[in-house]
């Protein structure tokens, strides 16, 4: 049986008489068995003996062009289609075979092609360049045995319900309906929910879950007076309503998104706009955008109507979802590269909104859930249609500015005065100068020559010429004048796409409508438009009330921010290989709740916080730990480690440092859109900027591979997968951060220095300290050994150590460089290599200037590294 999506695709051809459908005579002619013994003996080994040297996927693709693969002819390379069927005089192959113009003649590196050659290549495009079919793999298109099985079986794909809440034995308890789904199945299990949390623990909890910041000592005294079911509800809604809610769960999706602001492996180039889609996204958090308008946003923005420009900005801005991941411009080949990021926004979509592993069906259709590998190329089919505006491009081995496309990001709809006529000519003439003896002398024996310092003598030809294009840019490039986002918009080219085989780029199988998957009906779905990508009505059908998926893999995301572990513990799987929901009926309610509340992320926590459930204490009992281990049933709340960001923001919320914006404007929007190495100096400005910054985690830069130095102990999110649900280790190395990072001393020491110059009694110093950085006042013991620390700390206190000056850095030139050290004038120069300019930075040491300071630093450390300030119970 063959799925309905496939159509009448040439490289399809053996099944079509199977399916009754006459074959085009286009492919007929094609597939003429005299026509391919004529390409196999008489045209295949023209290419391959005077081509492939220079145009094949096994070497390389010069000007962009494969001739290897008839998709490579056809849609050609820089100067258009090599092969027009039928019209030998528009094929570019045979323009340039038979070129007057030497430097313009093929090929390259080998004689001239005979007369017969040229001949027999247009006598194979005029009778429509006959190919071989692709050989299909023999279960392609054959239906999985167990997918309708799963279809009908498997809960995700089920349709959503509201259950009605379930009645309980004990009615007093519950205090929301929530309450009555969770102690519904505690009665069952025989396991009573422990006692309520105390009012500090759970205004600690509350605001760091609600906004990731401790809370004020004087909103943790004032709940203490008055812990009162109308004072938690106040308290609520007053942390909903703060700009930090924004910033919490905004980082939340954030995670999901993948945002990075570089485009992360082998060429590292950076997305200087990027801080833009972030801040679309905290505003949307905080402006409690509808969830599904939020979505409709991200994927097809640009397709919604604006009411203005603003707001047109806005939408282009929010497509940044899709454009702002990981991305490997080293890559040779055109049309890897665009499947490559075709698939990465196929699972970023399908796992970030569905909760599915939509590209394991990239190569062949999914092992276990019901997703063929023609559903993975509807969806395909929608984003080839879509060009991916995140202002890059693939080069292998490029430098400098060749990755950048400028033309290729989204223009904001801003209209910039023209810049001064006279001044573009004088810089372009400078880069013109400058190309032509960068031309002249690259590769040249001269060019390669080492100068003085090792390095070959052209490569200051090249500075200049990169200099100068640079000048021109930041002059005519409006995206350089922050006038443009990383985004997408609607493709030149609207049409389906076609299988890949095995998943491979260049291998065509058949064509399959645009469309969504068929794991699961969404009822009353629009279709997609063919004059259109279908983004527009992917975003629809994602968040179709009717979709099974959406609302439950939100509302158990939110669960999960909330409760330490969602309701189905793979957050980011709801496929059958993924765990199956702990309260199926509870889950229900809430995405049917979530969806009847207009999709309001608000509602939903405010709801789930109001929950008695959810202000349970953390008590562990010896026989409920032996029953549920894991607390799958919500008897008591589990605690959760902080997240990087939560532990650096409240080190600094603690003393007072935390700022409530950047003193600076984003580090990225500096950059420009070149390659960015780890170990350079942009990457040493980057980390400078972050160690700087004393506002909240979410504004340090986040390229992709240079994980900002305070954050890299306690699992940061990874930024090239969507994450769901972040891990949170337990290693030796977090121990060490608190001992001897040079954020961590620098904080407690500026927060001594000011505990030690203020007049008040230690006792009460401790007692605020304690609030500060635990949330709870300090018990007489706690003071008792605080005190006793501190005076044992300081009359042992041996005096400043001899430090090193404030920042060190050592510099090192790793060109031409011997393993000794010496330079080797002798070494092999790469021409296109740049200066390295290594650095190797050595952490500030921080000490305290006596022993008073000395001793409530180290207190202070001591605090920070307990487990209490790590965990929020």
């Amino acid at each position: 049986m063959l799925p309905s999506k496939l159509q009448k695709p040439f490289a399809f051809l053996r099944w079509l008489p199977l399916l009754g459908i006459a074959v085009p005579s286009a492919v007929a002619q094609q597939q003429d068995p005299a026509k391919l013994e004529f390409f196999e003996k008489r045209v295949r080994p023209i290419l391959s003996e005077k081509c492939y040297g220079c145009h094949s996927a096994d070497t390389k693709a010069a000007g962009d062009l494969r001739v290897d693969d008839l998709n490579g002819l056809l849609n050609g390379g820089n100067n258009g289609p090599a092969v027009v069927p039928g019209d030998p005089d528009k094929s570019v192959l045979i323009q340039r075979v038979v070129h007057t113009q030497q430097r313009l003649l093929m090929p390259k590196e080998s004689d001239p092609l005979s007369g017969e050659q040229i001949a027999d290549l247009r006598t194979w495009i005029a009778d429509g360049a006959a190919w071989p079919l692709e050989k299909l793999p023999e279960d392609l298109g054959r239906v999985k045995a167990n997918y309708e099985k799963n279809r009908k079986s498997h809960w995700a794909y089920q349709p959503l319900k509201k259950p009605a809440p379930p009645e309980v034995a004990d009615a007093s308890w519950p205090q929301s309906e929530i309450d009555r789904f969770v102690l519904a199945r505690l009665e069952q299990e025989k396991l009573p929910p422990v006692a309520d949390a105390t009012p500090d623990v759970l205004l600690r909890r509350l605001t760091f879950d609600l906004t990731g910041l401790p809370p004020a000592p004087e909103a943790l005294a004032a709940f203490e007076r008055d812990p009162s079911p109308q004072a938690y509800e106040k308290e609520v809604d007053r942390l909903l309503a703060s700009r930090a809610f924004g910033e919490q769960w905004g980082r939340h999706w954030l995670d999901v998104a993948r945002y990075g602001e570089s485009t992360g492996p082998s060429r590292n180039i950076p997305y200087p706009h990027a801080w833009k889609y972030k801040d679309y996204v905290l505003d949307a958090v905080n402006r409690d955008l509808p969830f599904d308008r939020f979505i409709q946003e991200q994927i097809a923005g640009d397709l919604l109507p604006a009411a203005d420009a603003p707001e047109r900005d806005r939408l282009l801005t929010a497509t940044g979802f899709l454009a702002l991941g990981v991305k490997d411009v080293n890559q040779r080949f055109k049309v890897r590269f665009q499947m490559d990021n075709v698939d990465e926004k196929i699972d970023t979509v399908s796992r970030s909104v569905l909760g599915l592993t939509v590209s394991c069906a990239r190569c062949h259709d999914h092992k276990t859930d019901p997703v063929p590998t023609t559903d993975y190329y509807s969806l395909a089919g929608i984003f080839t249609s879509t060009e991916d505006g995140a202002g890059v491009r693939n080069k292998m081995g490029g430098g400098g500015l060749d990755y950048y496309d400028s033309r290729n990001l989204i223009r904001l709809s801003t209209d910039l005065p023209p810049p001064p006529a006279e001044q573009v000519a004088e810089l372009e003439a400078k880069v013109a100068e400058a190309k032509k003896a960068w031309d002249e002398i690259r590769g040249t024996p001269e060019g390669l020559k080492p100068g003085k310092n090792g390095q070959p003598t052209q490569r200051p030809f090249r500075v200049r010429y990169e200099r100068a294009q640079a000048d021109l840019m930041a002059l005519t490039d409006p995206a350089a004048q922050g006038y443009a986002v990383h985004g997408v918009r609607e493709a030149a080219k609207i049409a389906d796409t076609q299988v890949r085989i095995r998943g491979e780029a260049e291998r065509l199988g058949p064509v399959v409508p645009r469309g969504f998957l068929t794991a699961f009906e969404v009822p009353g779905a629009p279709t997609v438009n063919p004059a259109h990508s279908g983004r527009l009505e992917l975003a629809q059908w994602l968040t179709s009330p009717a979709n099974p998926l959406t609302p439950r893999v939100i509302a158990n995301r939110t669960w999960q921010h909330l409760f330490g572990r969602g309701l189905v513990v793979t957050t980011d799987n709801f496929g059958v290989t993924g765990d199956k929901p702990s309260h199926p009926e509870l889950l229900d309610y809430l995405a049917s709740r979530f969806i009847e509340e207009d999709w309001s992320v608000k509602k939903l926590v405010r709801e789930l916080v109001l929950s008695r459930a959810y202000r349970l204490g953390s008590d562990e009992p010896e026989d409920h730990h032996l029953k549920d281990p894991a607390n799958r049933l919500v008897w008591r709340h589990t605690p959760r480690r902080m997240a990087a960001e939560e532990i650096r923001d409240s080190i600094l919320s603690a003393n007072g440092r935390l700022l409530d914006q950047p003193h600076e404007e984003p580090a990225v929007k500096k950059l420009r859109m070149v390659e960015i190495r780890d170990n350079g100096q942009e990457a040493k400005a980057v980390q400078d900027r972050s160690d700087r910054e004393l506002a909240r985690s979410i504004y340090l830069p986040l390229l992709r591979g240079m994980t900002p130095k305070s954050l890299e102990a306690f699992d940061p999110v990874s930024q090239t997968l969507v994450t769901g649900r972040r891990d949170a280790t337990t290693v030796p190395g977090q121990a060490l951060f608190f001992l001897n990072s040079s954020f961590v001393r620098g904080q407690a020491l500026t927060y001594a220095e000011s505990l030690a110059k203020e007049s008040r009694a230690e006792k009460d110093k401790l007692h605020d300290l304690y609030a500060r950085i635990l949330g709870r006042q300090a018990s007489e013991s706690d003071l008792a050994r605080a005190q006793d620390f501190i005076g044992n700390f300081a009359a042992n206190w041996q005096g400043q150590q001899a430090s090193p000056p404030e920042s060190v850095v050592q510099l090192a030139d790793n060109a031409g460089q011997t393993g000794d050290g010496t330079t080797d004038n002798n070494a092999a120069v790469n021409p296109d290599d740049m200066p390295r300019n290594d650095l190797t930075a050595v952490d500030t040491l921080v000490e305290a200037k006596d022993a008073n300071s000395a001793a409530w630093m180290a207190l202070i450390q001591a605090l920070y590294a307990s487990a209490e300030f790590r965990f929020i119970r």
